[in-house]
């Protein structure tokens, strides 16, 4: 009774706070950001998005600003970085480097491999929507939301016992940014919009329309030649119209829809002949056509279709009632599971809103954009930030929104095999730590960061995952070139290193940490990183040749060569390398954590095949710490998820939820701004994608040969449910547990082929018993990697994996078949 006393409690605190009658269910699934206080700066605005067009939405009432973007517009054009000098310098610096002379290596680097061009673009904002309300500056009742079941964000407040409502969501459907205004009395719907950007422009007023003309900006140099157009429709309903000064006013209506349209003339990375006026007037006709009530109703049906996909319930407390950013202060002391739950979905739909087929990958900070000059420009950082926006797009049921990040690589295999060639004179395509729209490839920035040719091996990875997710042999022919240049990349740049006569990439460094932090030396070889990753991909392409009945003689070779790769080495701390020598310092708190690649996202490092590497991968993580960066506390959670420690990795999550930036505390480290933005700080996006892919790693995994259940459940989410993981092999999860054992597990075989489950629950199978898995798992879509030995320091003692034990149980299924099992 008492329970049933409490949520009725917090069921009518929701109804007041929200406006939500359907309390029960609403409740259930209360993904809601909400505050009762306007943005006072941008990482507090909410951001909607359709994957092309993004906004930030402030809400306050007296000028409402709706910050726009356009994921084409970029400052420069078409252009590369290549810097042919580094061909001839290469081996001079490997000399320098097998001498032991690390600095006059890297300052060598610096001179003649870094690029004298430019270090990239950046990507830029539209300018922003502005609507000014007489008399709005004193408002109670106010109240602000981002429904992120439904993609649209509100406002509402009371001026003069009149209440206000605002309604901004980005059409999936109808490619435009719509914002609805509305009054609880006709006629008090009164305003003055107008445009304005930072960018070079023109704006002029047609009648009910703005328009704004810009041109994207100078860089490095380089001239600005992305022209886009922004076109507002204003629509009022009954009321008065008129323009004056850019501005056009609308006084006395009962409600008004805009309709902002933006378009550019981007066509792809090599042509900008588009026309931006056609496009724009293009779409804005289109969702003109439609209305309102139908763009609303289709976005929300598209958006649900992907959004739904996925549920989740870790439980709820009062603390729900509360607002977001209260709820993100008192995170780490309170008990909000509810929290977790709307951060891991936030994540979905940050992802559902910035990526979508057809267009560009999510960039550093998604789609959303105010600054000319944003940190690190926003570019696409491959040495993890890149790669991590995409973590969860496979395992949390969004497949294709995977599919911009995989056309960008293959556009980077074209333009990456004309920087190899220049500068390393190797067959293939090599990609460094950074890119832009324009598919730049050489190495940028300075050679403690710059100086790293091994990302076509990384997002080379994300090729690979998604056809174990999918069996799709025609989407791996796709990609099988764009796989295969970077191996051969690979084997032309490896070289011998003479002491232990094993090949290595040389130069390189783990990315952007130094083993000499008094002279801040990252250049080195055989770094464990690049041998993970040379590794990983031989091994990759191997398969996929066979696969394919391709390239047996390449194959052979890949084979041969990986054998004489660097094997990783345990150091004399117990911990796992970072360097081919031991340079590692126990006390080192660096952000990047690059050689537990073989843990996270890699599969290299298991407690059942490899349990000293385990050992020592986990020490040096222990070594590196809990807070860091956004991003970095957002890796550490799938890491600890991987090393099957649930209570470290909720730890982690806790760490990442502190507020930052905010009145409310003086935290300005990593952690996560009141709109639920990551904060690196500033804001970067992949701390929120990275923290999603690790609760989805807590619940399930399946990298190490099987689909193991509940590998990393945490004390304080004894129950719970989860529906709509997808794991390798093509198999949907649908999974409750209680009293933190599986109750139950319904697994959709998209596939067929054989099923094992790993548990620590013994499970049946209507009622029947299971047969027990042996040997490695049939199905080839779970394979393992037979790793070379580690090498391990003299006298270390090493400590066994301590994971809890498992069962597992081999299933035969059949395609589209649903099998239910339960608790023994």
């Amino acid at each position: 009774m008492q329970e049933q006393i409490k949520r009725l409690k917090v069921i009518a605190t929701v109804i007041l706070m929200t406006g939500c009658w359907s309390c029960e269910n609403e409740l259930k699934h209360n993904y809601r950001l909400w505050y009762n206080a306007p943005a006072e700066k941008w990482v507090e605005a909410l951001p909607v998005g359709n994957g092309r067009l993004g906004a930030m939405v402030f809400g306050t009432p007296s000028q409402e600003k709706i910050q726009l973007n356009e994921e084409t517009v970029w400052a420069g054009q078409p252009n590369n970085n290549i810097n042919p000098d580094a061909l001839t310098a290469i081996p001079e610096i490997r000399k320098l480097m097998f001498a032991g002379k690390f600095k006059e290596a890297q300052e060598l680097a610096d001179d003649k491999v870094m690029t004298k061009t430019n270090q990239g673009m950046a990507y830029q904002p539209v300018g922003d929507l502005n609507i000014a309300f007489p008399e709005h500056d004193r408002f109670e009742n106010y109240y602000r939301e981002l429904d992120i079941a439904s993609a649209i964000t509100s406002t509402r407040y009371t001026v003069n016992g009149v209440e206000y409502r605002r309604e901004t969501f980005a059409a999936f459907t109808g490619q435009v940014i719509v914002v609805r205004l509305t009054a609880s009395r006709k006629g008090k719907v009164n305003f003055s919009a107008w445009l304005s950007s930072p960018q070079k422009n023109e704006i002029t007023v047609q009648g009910d329309e703005l328009i704004l003309r810009g041109i994207s900006g100078d860089q490095e140099g380089l001239e600005g030649k992305v022209k886009f157009t922004t076109e507002v429709k204003i629509v009022p309903e009954k009321g008065q119209l008129s323009a004056e000064d850019g501005k056009i006013t609308v006084s006395y209506a009962d409600a008004v829809t805009f309709y902002v349209s933006i378009a550019g003339n981007f066509v792809n990375y090599r042509d900008i002949s588009g026309n931006p006026d056609d496009r724009a007037k293009s779409y804005l006709q289109a969702a003109l056509q439609k209305g309102y009530q139908t763009l609303k109703t289709e976005h929300i049906a598209r958006y649900r279709d992907y959004f739904d996909r996925v549920q989740i319930d870790l439980g709820e407390t009062d603390s729900i009632g509360k607002p977001t950013d209260v709820r993100i202060l008192e995170f780490a002391q309170a008990n909000d599971p509810q929290l977790a739950a709307l951060y891991f979905q936030f994540g979905r739909y940050l992802l559902i809103s910035s990526s979508q087929p057809g267009g560009q990958p999510a960039n550093l900070q998604g789609i959303w954009n105010d600054l000319m000059n944003p940190p690190w420009d926003s570019k696409y950082t491959t040495n993890i930030n890149a790669e991590m926006n995409y973590w969860p797009a496979e395992v949390t049921n969004l497949s294709e929104l995977h599919q911009p990040f995989i056309d960008m690589v293959k556009e980077l295999s074209v333009s990456g095999e004309a920087t190899a060639k220049a500068m390393y004179g190797t067959r293939g395509w090599v990609l460094h730590h950074n890119t832009d729209i324009w598919r730049l490839t050489g190495p940028v920035d300075h050679a403690v960061s710059g100086m790293w040719p091994t990302g076509e091996a990384w997002v080379c990875q994300h090729l690979w995952e998604r056809y174990l997710y999918s069996g799709d042999t025609a989407y791996l022919a796709e990609v099988y070139p764009a796989l295969k240049g970077a191996a051969l990349f690979l084997l032309d740049f490896l070289t011998e290193e003479p002491e232990r006569h094993r090949l290595v990439i040389a130069p390189s460094n783990s990315p952007e940490n130094a083993f000499d932090k008094r002279q801040n030396l990252t250049n080195a070889y055989g770094i464990t990183m690049d041998n993970q990753l040379a590794f990983e991909l031989f091994t990759n392409v191997m398969s996929a040749a066979k696969i394919l009945g391709v390239d047996a003689a390449l194959a052979d070779t890949l084979q041969q060569t990986r054998q004489r790769l660097v094997p990783m080495h345990i150091g004399q701390y117990g911990q796992l390398q970072e360097w081919l020598l031991d340079w590692d310092d126990p006390n080192d708190k660096h952000r990047h954590v690059s050689h537990l690649y073989g843990v996270y996202p890699g599969n290299q490092i298991s407690p059942y095949r490899t349990p000293e590497l385990f050992d020592a991968a986990r020490t040096s993580l222990n070594h590196r710490g809990d807070p860091a960066t956004g991003w970095s506390m957002g890796w550490k959670v799938c890491l600890w998820a991987r090393f099957m420690d649930g209570n470290r990795a909720y730890k982690l999550i806790t760490e990442q939820l502190k507020l930052t930036d905010n009145a409310q505390t003086r935290h300005r480290g990593g952690g996560t701004y009141a709109n639920m933005f990551d904060a690196h700080p500033p804001f970067q996006i992949d701390g929120n994608f990275g923290c999603t892919a690790g609760i989805a790693e807590m619940l399930m995994q399946s990298h190490d040969g099987a689909i193991h259940l509940l590998p990393a459940l945490p004390d304080v989410w004894a129950n719970g449910k989860i529906t709509g993981l997808r794991a390798r092999g093509g198999f949907l999860i649908h999974l409750e547990w209680e009293n933190k054992q599986v109750k139950t597990v319904k697994v959709k075989s998209l596939l067929g082929g054989n099923l094992r489950l790993r548990t620590s629950t013994p499970l049946t199978l209507s009622g029947k018993d299971l047969p027990p898995a042996m040997g490695k798992n049939p199905n080839p879509l779970f394979p393992v990697m037979d790793i070379l030995a580690p090498v391990i320091a003299k006298g270390v003692q090493l400590n066994p994996p301590a994971v809890k034990p498992t069962l597992e149980y081999d299933i035969s299924t059949e395609k589209d078949k649903e099998y239910v099992f339960s608790i023994k």
